[in-house]
């Protein structure tokens, strides 16, 4: 009888072809609104407004400093948005979201991004610190409840079977925003020489953000989704205040949860380093845009590649959970291995006093630092599609998905705050190195236990609150 309902799962989610009957929509809805409706279109959407939104922020962020000279005011900004997106994507934006809806959740939170861009457009001419780490603490917020809708949405729209190739092309669509926002600030700062990114950089990213942000209009509610194993889950959700509560007092509690909180802490901690660090005191400004372009490229390569790992057909779901975790430890140590090399060296130039000054065009000095920063690019994404995909094995419901993903905002944030803080603290680049190195390979041990007992399928049961392994078990039987 699963069996039959799981592929029954299959053909709902996948073939446009459906009767109206067959999918248990009314038959008076149009082709668009169902094509509308479909799993796919909503991911490649919320996949193209974070393109516009979270990517071009990214641009920024990737030009080390977000474009300055002096790249402390924007760490400060930074540790201001990750303090207040720690501070309310578990606990405020989550139980929002199970009360508006993902749409309104949006479009609460969307428009901060046009404002962040602004307050270092009046940085440029004001130098007024204050109104950028306003602004970041401002954004914080409205990354909250972006994230939280992005993540309930790439976890939850799609198959089970077919969760892989949602991150993948979520990381896709999302990082070319990245890539080609950098493009766009090496091509208008070619001839730059005053270590400051151009006004027109700043205005150009606003319009696509405010952009961006109107498309939220234009996310589907859970419950109109083509998806019948979303709905089953949905079924199981409480609407009442005190139901919510237990709902992600049970998810959050869980010790498979907790020991994934470690490996959710780690995913943003290596970003001030290897942007202000790596990247931002090494080369010249054309350079780092550059740069910024083919890290946010290669996050593309690597969202691609962990998500056809975690997708693999002819392996079953805990297989592939394992298979997951192992590539991310050998590719870790190869990467900070690699990280290590390049920081001793770098600390002999900073001694000398050599700083932003090493452009792409000195190829026997700089080929070795850029490809470094090419992999630390692909190595973030491999994490964080991991770290999707293992809370996408936990449910299959949106009401809990955006617990799960408001538990990995707040840690992620957390960590990348006091990273942050530890860099705008000027702490020494070589110290930052082994901080990250060493917390992002333990997060991986402790995880383990939860990798190793991914079960095959998240039923009903699990959605309920069974162990999801006896939940296997019985449906199998």
């Amino acid at each position: 009888m699963d069996d039959k309902h799981n592929s029954t799962e299959q053909q709902v989610s996948s073939d446009p072809g459906l009767s109206r009957a067959e999918e248990g929509l009314p038959e008076s809805r149009s082709r668009i609104v169902r094509i509308y409706a479909h799993p796919w279109t909503q991911i490649l959407l919320i996949s193209f407004i974070c393109f516009c939104l979270p990517g071009m922020y990214n641009a920024l962020g990737g030009l080390g400093g977000s474009g300055q000279v002096d790249p402390t005011v924007a760490a400060n900004a930074t540790v201001a948005l990750l303090s207040c997106t720690a501070a309310t994507a578990l606990f405020i934006v989550g139980p929002i979201f199970s009360y508006v809806g993902p749409r309104n959740c949006f479009m609460i939170g969307g428009w901060t991004y046009a404002l962040y861009s602004g307050s270092l457009l009046n940085f440029n001419h004001h130098d007024n610190g204050a109104f950028v780490i306003a602004s970041g603490a401002i954004l914080g917020i409205g990354a909250s409840f972006l994230w939280i809708v992005q993540g309930a949405m790439m976890t939850t729209y799609v198959v089970e079977s077919q969760k892989g190739r949602a991150i993948a092309a979520f990381w896709i669509i999302f990082n070319l925003g990245g890539g080609i926002g950098s493009l766009a600030a090496f091509g208008l700062n070619f001839h730059s020489t005053s270590g400051t990114v151009s006004d027109s950089t700043y205005i150009a990213l606003m319009v696509i953000m405010l952009f961006g942000w109107l498309l939220g209009v234009f996310i589907c509610n859970p419950k109109r989704v083509r998806l019948a194993q979303l709905h089953a889950a949905t079924e199981t959700e409480k609407t009442t205040i005190k139901g919510n509560l237990e709902m992600a007092l049970k998810t959050i509690l869980k010790w498979r949860v907790a020991c994934m909180l470690p490996l959710f802490f780690c995913a943003n901690l290596f970003y001030s380093y290897q942007q202000n660090n790596v990247n931002g005191m090494t080369f010249n400004i054309r350079s780092r845009s550059l740069n910024g372009a083919l890290y946010w490229m290669a996050q593309m390569l690597g969202g691609l590649i962990i998500g056809a790992l975690l997708d693999l057909p002819f392996l079953k779901r805990p297989a592939r959970a394992r298979l997951g975790w192992a590539f991310l430890l050998i590719t870790g140590m190869a990467i900070w291995g690699g990280g290590y090399a390049f920081q001793k060296w770098e600390d002999v130039r900073l001694a000398k006093g050599l700083k932003q000054d090493l452009d792409y065009t000195q190829g026997s000095v700089s080929t070795g630092p850029i490809f470094l920063y090419i992999f630390y690019g692909a190595y973030d994404a491999l994490w964080q599609g991991f770290c999707y995909w293992l809370i996408g094995t936990e449910s299959n419901s949106t009401g809990r998905a955006a617990v799960l993903v408001g538990a990995y905002k707040t840690f992620q944030a957390t960590g990348g705050a006091m990273a942050w803080r530890i860099n705008a603290l000027k702490v020494s680049p070589m110290h930052q190195l082994a901080m990250n190195w060493g917390l992002s390979m333990g997060a991986l041990l402790i995880v383990l236990p939860t990798v190793w007992t991914v079960s095959e399928h998240t039923g009903a049961e699990a959605e309920a609150g069974a162990d999801p392994i006896a939940a296997t078990e019985k449906s199998v039987e």
